[in-house]
């Protein structure tokens, strides 16, 4: 599917008027999983300041060992500190990347934004080695920008 279609799906999960924050971003996460078949983990893990954190939230995939994050360590640590995007191509060639299963071979990692504050980050892993392209960030960007509303 498109990522033109993708956008207006989010948008419409996003609005749904009966759903919780919590079940908003699971069914973004798994439409997210359904629709693009290089996202093969889709999920979110937010900040705590204080202990300078990464807690898992919602997410469709296999279960992981990863429910806590120090700020620093690993790809979604990283993004923590940076503010930035971080995409890894081949996720053996990185020094601080936090092995999940030998299955991922690339990751792709977009921090979420609430008045400024990084609050967060959508985390995708993939089977496929270098499946990620600017295009892939700029609707990973939009998705964020989406959520950002039910905050």
């Amino acid at each position: 599917m498109l990522f033109t279609n993708l956008k207006t799906l989010v948008s419409e999960i996003v609005l749904e008027p009966k759903k919780t924050r919590e079940e908003k971003l699971l069914a973004i996460c798994q439409l997210l999983t359904d629709s693009v078949s290089y996202y093969n983990w889709v999920g979110f893990y937010f900040a705590n300041h204080e202990t300078k954190t990464l807690h898992l939230g919602p997410y469709v995939g296999a279960p992981t060992d990863h429910t806590v994050i120090p700020f620093g360590k690993g790809i979604c640590g990283q993004v923590a500190i940076s503010n930035s995007n971080f995409v890894v191509p081949d996720v053996s060639a990185q020094d601080n990347y936090i092995a999940c299963s030998f299955t991922v071979k690339s990751e792709i990692v977009v921090p979420l934004f609430v008045n400024g504050i990084n609050i967060g980050q959508i985390d995708i892993d993939s089977h496929e080695i270098d499946p990620f392209s600017e295009a892939d960030e700029r609707f990973l960007e939009y998705v964020n920008q989406e959520i950002v509303k039910l905050f």
